[in-house]
């Protein structure tokens, strides 16, 4: 499933991240947000009540819910996006971490913790080397393109190819 902020779960999901983020003076679900946030691993997202009506909004909306792997990929999107404050929008996400700040010469993310992330073997720890990288990246990262690129990690037949988009994507240093 390709998820598009435009339509069906993925305008549910980019509505829920917009309300536990960026709507903050309008009445956002800051408790959801510092639940989230809190939770250092997929069984966490996926054991708490934010999460869960997450879930349930997706389903409504058309989400898959039949093969646990796409569900606790949807549990680590949700994990992660807490971490997100800002939407860049159309950018790719390994380009986006690539990025330097600006007056540094220093990516977002390094290319020492790109690697290990393009190294990450399995959904787990690609959560864990994300959750890390993505409070580094203070002018944001790709809400639906991180979403996308995690949901594909999870399938074991597309990982490669999002590493592969990865690796031609983040800018090495020549």
């Amino acid at each position: 499933m390709n998820l598009r902020k435009d339509d069906g779960p993925g305008r549910v999901l980019y509505d829920w991240w917009r309300n536990v983020t960026q709507e903050r003076d309008k009445g956002a679900d800051r408790a959801a947000r510092a639940i989230l946030r809190r939770a250092h691993d997929i069984t966490e997202v996926t054991l708490s009540e934010p999460y869960q009506r997450l879930f349930q909004r997706m389903c409504s909306a058309g989400w898959d819910d039949r093969y646990a792997r796409t569900n606790d990929a949807l549990a680590a999107v949700a994990g992660l996006l807490v971490h997100v404050e800002t939407d860049a929008g159309g950018e790719l996400l390994a380009a986006r971490m690539g990025q330097c700040p600006d007056g540094s010469d220093r990516p977002y993310v390094s290319e020492a913790r790109f690697r290990r992330l393009l190294e990450t073997p399995d959904l787990d720890a690609l959560f864990t080397g994300l959750r890390r990288a993505l409070p580094l990246m203070k002018a944001g990262a790709p809400v639906v393109a991180l979403a996308n690129d995690v949901l594909l990690w999870a399938r074991p037949d597309q990982r490669d190819v999002v590493k592969k988009r990865w690796a031609y994507n983040y800018p090495w240093i020549a």
